[in-house]
This record gives structure tokens, sequence and C-alpha cells, in this order.
């Protein structure tokens, strides 16, 4: 009987079965061949609306949805090409700024394709790029700005490590960490694809954009009301003065009033539309993640993470050679799954193996997405080549041939050290918390970043918290 439950699995995935009814009965075929009963995936599914950041996820995404409906990309565009369209390669530079920094805001790449790319591809034909290398550029673009705030990619693999730390040994993984540390490998990324598109034009006769400070001021004003909405999420978050669900929820006001009132793009007819349409994106997401939750659960009963961590062991043995094998098999599934099928997928399955290795929950989360966004443009289910292929009619081997150069240069990231992608927390950690701990505020403050960091809470930083809290003491009752 199981033999044939899981081969009926089998072929109602493969005729396109829901992904959340593939997983939801998997997980149930799983506590059936446990002997467990079937109520405990209630359980499981309900444990979703225990999540403290998961009001983040719909409020994020409206505010993506608004973004992506106004002529949010225009002023990008033009701000981008003002400001960097002087320097070599400005034109190259100015799509991956604009792009990198529209699919943060909305949250999605495919919409940045979709919405700069009738704008960018025209511009860079004429300014002398070649059509493939324009294809390539405006099509790989699109994903860059997947590990920036608000990404919520990042948001998904927080809240499933969140739940997963309940059944594990871990600490429990802070949003704010995974968007501070996923800050030095995107402008890496930028950089890497800007020295690429540079020697790649470096025998073409590309004009530049001669600077113009009044036009520069006149973008700026332009997308006056937009320009603070990166630091108001990036100053709130990161200061500590806001959770990730304040944020989200000012966020959405924010681009909610400028928008609608401010630049009047959007009617107020059309907003139960956007409702709409973001909050049918936003329950296909939740469902996934609550029937992952549930088939998580039953890994753990299994020991499936541990008897997978066996296996892996008598093979290899460095943590090296496990990342530089993960990273190979997380862009093969890129190459054949979704980015959030992936996520729900094999998070449970990986991060439990990559902590006995010793590798921070934080740095797996950028390696994973980092990897993910590179499938975006790897066939055969590479998403943004479908999309640039309806985009621009053009067929999507001859994209992919397009993107091919592009994302061989962005595998070259994937494989950082931890210092290297937790680095901002490094550097929160030696110079943030000590200014605040000299203030007195201290104890809870330090605790909350030194104990999340991406290192073990040692010895040295347990006597280094209790110093804080004998000052606190202090301070506070005078001796």
């Amino acid at each position: 009987m199981i033999p044939v439950a899981i081969l009926l699995l089998v072929l109602l995935a493969l005729m396109g079965a829901p992904l959340f009814a593939i997983i939801l009965g998997a997980a149930a075929l799983g506590f059936y061949t446990l002997g467990i009963e079937m109520s405990v995936l209630h359980i499981d599914i309900y444990q979703l609306s225990n999540s403290v950041v998961l009001m983040a996820l719909p409020l994020f995404t409206f505010a993506g949805f608004l973004l992506s409906e106004s002529k949010t990309a225009d002023r990008m565009l033009r701000l981008s090409q003002a400001a960097f369209g002087w320097m070599p390669g400005g034109m190259a530079f100015v799509s991956l700024i604009a792009c990198a920094f529209f699919t943060a805001l909305t949250g999605g790449s495919g919409v940045t394709i979709v919405a700069l790319g009738a704008l960018l591809l025209p511009a860079l034909v004429k300014g002398n790029y070649p059509e493939k290398f324009s294809l390539g550029l405006v099509t790989s673009s699109g994903s860059l700005g997947l590990l920036l705030v608000p990404s919520v990619p990042l948001l998904i693999y927080g809240i499933i490590a969140q739940q997963m730390s309940q059944q594990l040994d871990m600490p429990s993984v802070e949003i704010v960490d995974l968007y501070l540390a996923g800050l030095v490998p995107a402008l890496l990324m930028v950089v890497l694809m800007y020295g690429y598109c540079v020697w790649a034009t470096r025998g073409t006769e590309v004009p530049r954009q001669s600077f113009d400070f009044r036009e520069l001021v006149d973008a700026l004003w332009e997308a006056r009301w937009e320009l603070p909405l990166p630091l108001v999420v990036l100053g709130g978050i990161f200061s500590g003065f806001l959770v990730i669900s304040e944020a989200a929820a000012v966020t959405a006001l924010y681009v909610l009033v400028a928008e609608v009132f401010l630049y009047r793009e959007i009617s107020l007819r059309r907003l139960p539309g956007i409702m709409r349409d973001s909050m049918i994106m936003v329950g296909g997401i939740l469902l996934i993640l609550a029937v992952a939750l549930a088939f998580t659960d039953y890994l753990v009963y299994a020991g499936v993470p541990e008897k997978l961590f066996t296996l892996i062991q008598t093979h290899v043995e460095s943590k090296i050679t496990f990342l530089i094998l993960l990273n190979i098999l997380l862009l093969l599934l890129g190459a054949l799954l979704d980015i959030f099928a992936a996520l729900v997928i094999m998070v449970p399955l990986i991060l439990p193996v990559a902590l006995r290795y010793g590798i921070d929950p934080v740095h797996l989360g950028i390696i994973f997405v980092a990897n993910m966004q590179i499938g975006y443009i790897t066939p055969p289910v590479g998403m943004n080549l479908f999309i640039a292929s309806y985009r621009f009619k053009k067929k999507v081997t001859e994209l992919f041939a397009a993107t091919l150069p592009f994302m061989m240069v962005l595998p070259s990231e994937t494989w950082p050290s931890p210092p290297i992608t937790t680095l901002p927390l490094r550097l929160t950690e030696r110079m943030v918390v000590p200014r605040y701990c000299s203030n007195g505020i201290s104890l809870m403050y330090a605790q909350a970043y030194v104990g999340t960091v991406g290192t073990k809470f040692n010895v040295s930083r347990q006597v280094f918290v209790a110093l804080l809290g004998a000052d606190l003491v202090r301070r506070y009752t005078g001796r």
C-alpha cells in the first residue's frame, strides 16, 4: 500500500498537482508509516500562526505590488542614469543598480524584467551595447536584489529556520541578521557583474553620458517620496527601533500614502484589485509554508536529518568540502525548482546537517538565496528566462545563451566563507554594541547581537556580557 501511495504522489507531482498538496500528502504518508495520529498535522500547520514575523510577509508583498503598479521604475531608472551614467560602462551599471534596487523594493525579479526591461533594453541597444549582451544583462540583473531588504525569500527562510529552532538545538535565526548578512554579498554581486560588463564591452565604442548636475537634482526631486523608503526600512530595522513586522507596516503605509495620495499614480478604485492580487500570492506562500512545517516535523520524528548526516559524513569530513558540494547541489536545484519550493523542501533537510558541520544558519540562508537567484536564469525552469522571453519576444534558448556569461560570473560569489557573509554582523558586534553598552542600555542589546553573530556563545562572550550586565547594574543602582 505504501509503495502505491508513493507512486501516486510522484504521478500527481508529474501531472502538475499543487505543491502544497504534494508536500501535505508526503507528510501524511510519513506520519502514517510511523504510526502517528493524523491529528498532529493540524497542530503542525497551526504552528505557523505563532510566528511573530509572519505579518511582515503580506505587508511587504502589498508594498511591492503598489510600487510595481506605479511609475517607480521610471523614476529609479532616471535617477540611476543621472547619478552613474557618466561612468565607464555607465548604462550597464545603471541597469545593475536600477534592477537591484527595484527588485529589493518590489520583491519580485520577474516584475523588474517586465517593468524595467522595456526601458533598459532599448536604451542599452541605443547606447551601442550588443543586443545579445543587453538581453543577458537585463535578464540577469533582475534577481540581484533578492538579498536586500525586504527580501521575501530571506524572510521565508527565516520563518522556516525559526520554526525549526524549536525542535533543534540551535539559536533562533533573526530576520534582521539575515538582512544584515545579505548586504555584502549583494554589493559584491553588483561589483562583479559591473566588472564583467566593462570587460565584455572593452572593444565596443560605448558613448558616455556627461554628468549633468541639474538633471541629477531634477531626478532626485522627482523621486523625493520614494528615496526615504530604504532609509526608513533599514534605519528602523538595523537600529532596533522597529521589529520586522513593524517595519513592514510602516513600509506598506508609507508606500500607500506616497503612490496614492502624493504621486497620485494609483487610484482608490485600483486598490482593491492590487490588494487581491498581492494577497492571492501571499495566500499561496502561506499555504506552502504551513504544510512544509508539517513535513519538517515528520523529518525530525523519522530522524531523517541524522541519517542524512551520517551518510554524508562517511564520505565528506571537511566543512569546506561540504559547502562546495552544497553550492553545487543548490545550483542544480535552482535549475529545477522554484525558489519557494526549494526553500520549503530543502531547508528542513539541509539545515540540521549544516549545523552538524558547524555552519552558521545565517550564512546558510545567504548561500540558499544566492544560489536560488542564479536558478532564476538557469534552464530548464529558470523563471526569468520565460518572463524575458515573453517580454522581449525572444526564444528561451536565445536568452539562455545571452545570460550564460552572467550566470558564470554570479556563482563565483556564492562560495564565500562565513566571515564574509557575516561581516556586517561582525562589525555590529565590534563597533555598534560597545557604543550602546557604554551608554548603559547594554545587556539586552549586547546579548541580542553578540549571541547571534554567527558563532557559538563561548566563554569569552559570556564573560563579556556578564561584565556588561554588571556595568548596567552599577549604573542603575549607583554602586
